[in-house]
C-alpha cells in the first residue's frame, strides 16, 4: 500500500549542532501532533548518525542525500550505500536535480546508486523532473519517462515496489514559482500511468509519488488534495520546524 510521505531536504544548511537541535524540535512537534503521514529528514552526511539517534523512529525516519555509485574502494571523498545504511538511516534521495545540474549525474550513473541502496536495504527517494526550456516545449512528459526509464525500468516489480519517486519541476525550485495543482496532478497521473504500462496497475497504483517544488504550508493542502500527489520532498520550508509541521499537517 502506498504512503503519504513528507521529506524534508535540508540540501547544505545546518551545522551538526544545528541540524540536531532542529531535529529534536521535528521530533517534539511530533510527539504531541502525531502526524497522518511518514516524515523523513534529509539530512547531511555527518548529521546522519546524530539524526538518527535524536529522533524518534516511530515518528520519523531519516535520508542521506546521495550514496556513491560504487560499493567501496578509492573514491576519496565518496559516501556509499553500505556505510549509509551503518549510520541507521533507513531512506537515501537520489538524482535531485541540483545533482544532475551540478555534478553532471545522469541516468546511467542512477542506476548503479539505485541498485547499491536497494542491496543495501534503504528506500530511494528517487527524483525525476523537467527544466523551464523542457516544460516550454512540451517535452516534460518525455524528460521524465525517459528518466524512469533508463535509470529504474531494469528493476524487477519486486524491486521497484521498494522505490519513492519524487517529480520537481526545477523551474520551481528555489523561484518561488509553483506547479499549479491541476499541473501537479496531470504529471503525477502520467508518471502512475508510466508505471502502471511497465509494471500493471498494482505496482503503479502502490508507489508513493511526491511532489518537490516550492511546497509551503499554505500551498500543501491544495496540492496533496490530488489523487495522485502521495506528499512532497520539501526543501526551503524543512529548515524550520513549524513551517515543515505546517506541509505535514496539510494530511
Amino acid at each position: 500500500m502506498r504512503q503519504n510521505i513528507v521529506a524534508g531536504n535540508w540540501k547544505m544548511n545546518n551545522t551538526l549542532e544545528e541540524g540536531v537541535t532542529l531535529a529534536k524540535e521535528v521530533n517534539e512537534i511530533l510527539k504531541a501532533n502525531k502526524p497522518n503521514c511518514q516524515v523523513v529528514l534529509g539530512a547531511p552526511f555527518i548529521h546522519l548518525t546524530e539524526v538518527v539517534k535524536t529522533v524518534d523512529a516511530e515518528l520519523v525516519g531519516v535520508a542521506a542525500q546521495n550514496c556513491a555509485d560504487k560499493a567501496s574502494g578509492a573514491y576519496t571523498g565518496e559516501i556509499s550505500a553500505p556505510m549509509v545504511k551503518s549510520t541507521g538511516a533507513q531512506y537515501v534521495i537520489l538524482g535531485h536535480s541540483e545533482r544532475r545540474a551540478y555534478y553532471g549525474e545522469t541516468n546511467a550513473i542512477l542506476k548503479e546508486k539505485t541498485d547499491l541502496a536497494l542491496a543495501n536495504g534503504l528506500t530511494p527517494i528517487f527524483c525525476i523532473g523537467e527544466v523551464l526550456e523542457e516544460r516550454e516545449a512540451g517535452k516534460h512528459f518525455d524528460v521524465v519517462k525517459e528518466q524512469i526509464e533508463e535509470a529504474l525500468f531494469h528493476l524487477s516489480a519486486e524491486e521497484f515496489g521498494k522505490v519513492v519517486l519524487a517529480y520537481e519541476p526545477v523551474w520551481a525550485i528555489g523561484t518561488g514559482k509553483t506547479a499549479s495543482p491541476e499541473q501537479a496532478q496531470e504529471i503525477h497521473a502520467f508518471i502512475r500511468q508510466t508505471l502502471a504500462n511497465k509494471y500493471g496497475a498494482e505496482v503503479a497504483n502502490d508507489t508513493s509519488i511526491l511532489y518537490g517544488g516550492s511546497c509551503k504550508p499554505s500551498n500543501a493542502k491544495e496540492l496533496f488534495a490530488n489523487p495522485d500527489v502521495d506528499g512532497g520532498l520539501i526543501g526551503g520550508a524543512s529548515l524550520k520546524a513549524e513551517d515543515f509541521h505546517g506541509i505535514i499537517a496539510a494530511f
